[in-house]
Order: C-alpha cells, then structure tokens, then sequence
C-alpha cells in the first residue's frame, strides 16, 4: 500500500521514475533509509506514547489494566481502540478494583481520563484510586503482604502467585521507567497532587439528565445518548481521533464507564426480561465501538450482567465487546465454606480476549484462575495448582498417619 500511495503522486513518465529509484539506489523490496531532519517524505512513523508498547503478537499499540497479572492474562494489556468489558460479581465489591487500577494507570502515565457514572460522583472515584508503588520499596511491601496471609498449609515453594517470583524491581519515576504497567497499595490513596496535575473529564449521569426530555421509541436512551455524545466531543476537540496531524504530543484517552446497564442508567434490561429498551444498550456498544476503533483511545466497563435475565442481550454485548473478564465472588456460596478455596475471595473468567488483525478467533488457554483480596493487593493465581498442592499435602498427611 505504501508504493502505490508513494507512485500515487508522481508525475513524471515511468522512465523518470526508475531513474529516480536508480538515483536513491533503492528498489521496491528495499526500505528506504531515514532522511535528514526535517522532511517526513509522507511516512508514518509509530509515535512514542507514555505507558504504551507495541503487542508482539500483531503489533497492536497496548496500554495497561493497572493490573500487570490481568496484562499477561489479555495477551500483554489492552490494546488501544478496544472495549474491556468486566462483569461484576454478585455484590459488586470486587469489580470496582480492576476499575479503580484502570484509572490509577493512566493518572500515573499522564493519559486523559473521562469517568462517567450514574451512581458516583467521578471526583470521588478518583479520590479512591490506590497508591502506586514507585519507590525500591516495592519488592519489601509485596513480601510483607505475603507473609502476613501466609496460611499453616503452604510454604514458600508451595506459592503459585508467579507474579511474586517475577516481581521487577520498581522505578523511582512513573513516566521515566521503560517498564509496563505498575503496582498498586489497596491500603493507601493516590496523592492528591498527581490528581491535580491529572487531565480528566467527568460524566455524572443526575447533572445530565433534562425532566422535558423526550426519549423516541427504539432509539437510545437519554443517559447512553448524552454519554456518546460527551464521549464524541472528548475525542473529537482534543484530538484523539488524529485530525490535529500537527500536534506532537500524543496522548492516551482512558474511557472508564461504571455499571453501565444498571436501572441507574435509565435502561430497564435488569428489570424484566421483555424490556422495551432491548437494543440500546448494544446500539450504544456499537457506537461506541465505531469512536474508539478510530482514536487513540481505551475503554474499560463494568456491567452488572447476573442482572439481566434476557441471555440472548448478554449474548450480543459479550458480541459487541472486545474483552470479557468474568468475576465470579465466592461469598453466600458453598465455595465460601469449601476448603479448597479458603485462600481466595473468588474465580476470575476470561471468556473473551480481542480478535484484532487475525484472521482467526483468538480463545485464551488459561482457565481456573482465582483470585485473593489482601490488605495491600489484588492478586490472580492459578487454582489448579494450588488444589493439586493442598490435594497432594492432605494424601501425603495420610500416609504418615
């Protein structure tokens, strides 16, 4: 594509334009070499975007989830341009961290955020975001959270929280650092002045709803309507979408969404399972899908999914997104009394990971994964193991009875 952009604009006679290819030395299956400074000869270049890298796989820009376990989980992060959907689990406790390190991320890497809520206020999401762990402390603060929930039953080779015995040493600075992704403190709140220094926009869903709105039959609803249009304007007059070719600092937008779906939201897919409302919320899915497709731009959303009674809409959002991570919470279940999973709070699903340049659909092979809530972190294990090792501890215990 590059060589008929390139003859697209000559206008001289084919001869001339060998001999010119003769002159440049080059021939069409040779790069051609970097010129002096100052002519970019129309080539695109990848710009370098802070908290970003390229994916090895099919070379896709990715940004972090905040959470690097969750980053190797989804192939090395979420790629820019894409949707992460996270189902919440049953009473909604667990699924606000993975929002929470989504935002924390971007405050730490200088990327613009847009929260919108119907429930919180965005100022006082941010006000909650976690600590990040910057300094050479951050090896001492993983072990002393190890160490305090360290159970009879294990020892230090019995651990399967790989991340532990990778964990890369800190650097002393967010921007500075080649490393991907960072570390979070559940225990303590993000600086008050890295939020100030922050770009964010805020969405509060009851500061936008009109009492003399009118809502059309089968179009959206007016919250979905007035969030893409919020969400249109962002990228639009800041620039994300590319249509400000001249401007040389590129940055990241993180869109992160809470609860969308919810009656809060004014979409009634929760209520009944013949909800007058059945294609907005995919209808706003679509579009929203179409924005980031075409921006510098990564969004995050929750969604009480046990809620809706309609399968065949769950069928058609886990369609219209491009990642889908399950949280599965083990309280008021019989997984809470079961021996077996004493150690963790709940199971993690993968159930969809992005098809992006394949021709073939992607399926993750990492299943049984669990995860623990600690005082300090939110860790994703492999469950299988840690049951072959309790299994194998309990046979050998026998034996020597």
């Amino acid at each position: 594509m590059a060589a008929v952009a390139t003859c697209g604009t000559c206008t001289g006679s084919p001869g001339s334009t060998v001999a010119a290819a003769s002159k440049n030395n080059v021939t069409s299956f040779q790069r051609r070499g970097p010129r002096a400074s100052g002519s970019d000869s129309g080539y695109s270049r990848l710009v370098s975007i802070a908290g970003t890298r390229p994916s090895v796989r099919n070379g896709q820009l990715l940004v972090s989830t905040g959470l690097p376990a969750l980053d190797q989980l989804l192939g090395g992060g979420l790629a820019v341009g894409t949707v992460l959907l996270i189902e919440e689990d049953k009473y909604n406790i667990y699924s606000p961290l993975l929002f929470k390190y989504f935002l924390a991320e971007g405050i730490v890497n200088g990327h613009t955020l847009l929260v919108a809520s119907a429930k919180e206020d965005p100022a006082d999401i941010l006000q909650e975001l976690p600590a990040p762990l910057l300094d050479d402390n951050c090896k001492k603060e993983f072990d002393e959270d190890v160490h305090n929930h360290k159970t009879p039953e294990s020892n230090i080779k019995m651990k399967i929280a790989w991340r532990y015995q990778l964990l890369p040493k800190m650097e002393a600075g967010p921007v500075s650092s080649s490393r991907f992704g960072h570390y979070y403190d559940l225990s303590k709140r993000i600086p008050q002045e890295l939020i100030e220094a922050s770009k964010w926009h805020r969405f509060f869903l009851p500061e936008k709803i009109s009492s003399t709105f009118n809502v059309e039959p089968c179009s959206l609803t007016h919250g979905y309507k007035r969030l893409l249009q919020f969400i249109q304007n962002i990228i639009y007059e800041e620039g994300f979408d590319g249509s400000n070719p001249q401007k040389k600092q590129k940055n990241i937008l993180r869109i992160g969404i809470q609860s969308l779906g919810s009656p809060l939201w004014g979409d009634d897919i929760c209520c009944t399972e013949n909800c007058d409302n059945s294609h907005s919320l995919t209808k706003f899915l679509y579009i929203l899908r179409g924005l980031l497709r075409a921006s510098l731009s990564a969004c995050i959303i929750t969604m009480p999914t046990h809620l809706i009674q309609n399968k065949a809409i769950i069928a058609r959002v886990t369609n219209l997104s491009d990642i889908v991570v399950g949280l599965e919470s083990f309280i008021g279940s019989e997984r809470e009394t079961n021996p077996l999973y004493k150690d963790y709070h709940g199971l993690i699903h993968i159930r969809q990971i992005p098809r992006l340049n394949n021709l073939i659909c992607d399926v993750s092979d990492v299943k049984d994964l669990a995860f623990k809530l600690k005082r300090k972190l939110f860790t994703i294990e492999y469950l299988l193991l840690f049951i072959y090792f309790f299994t194998l501890t309990k046979f050998l215990g026998n034996i020597s009875r």
